[in-house]
């Protein structure tokens, strides 16, 4: 029997998101524990040119809603990007969560030839749902919730292969 895009989708952005929620939560713990403020846990980049902590939840957040939407055909959900505490970021992920529990294995029904179409900085492109999921949203998601743990890892947090893949 062959995956359906439901199942190749939302169940593994759930899931990844709950383990980066678990994740967060050991930051937060740490900073506690170690005396630092918060912040500057938060505020971290693994180097200069990337992304902080909260962009990268952020971002981990936009590609499972705006994967998700785009294959069911509905709209995009917006948030404002402005998270810039734990609670505020496990907040966003309850929220991304709360939304793809709204997509149904039937809103996903043949999207893997729907067509989607990015609108880029470099412009516009387009894949069909199949390729779109599996060779830009989930890689995209990955990237993100993987340099979110390594943020916190760099920074001393108590994590390992375990955490991330939620075990």
């Amino acid at each position: 029997m062959a995956l359906s895009m439901y199942e190749v989708s939302i169940p593994a952005f759930i899931r990844a998101l709950g383990n980066l929620s678990a994740i967060l939560e050991k930051g937060a713990a740490h900073a506690k524990a170690q005396g630092m403020d918060p912040s500057d846990l938060i505020q971290t980049r693994l180097v200069s040119d990337m992304d902080p902590l909260p962009a990268q939840v952020q971002r981990a957040s936009d590609a499972a809603k705006g994967c998700a939407a785009r294959l069911a055909g509905v709209a995009v959900p917006s948030f404002a990007d402005n998270e810039s505490t734990f609670p505020e970021l496990q907040e966003r992920i309850a929220k991304t969560i709360a939304f793809l529990e709204t997509i149904t294995p039937a809103q996903l029904e043949g999207s893997d030839k729907r067509v989607v179409e990015l609108k880029l900085r470099q412009g516009p492109i387009t894949f069909d749902g199949k390729s779109y999921l599996i060779n830009f949203a989930l890689p995209n998601f990955y990237f993100h919730v993987t340099t979110a743990y390594d943020i916190l890892r760099h920074k001393g947090v108590q994590i390992g292969k375990r955490d991330y893949l939620g075990q």
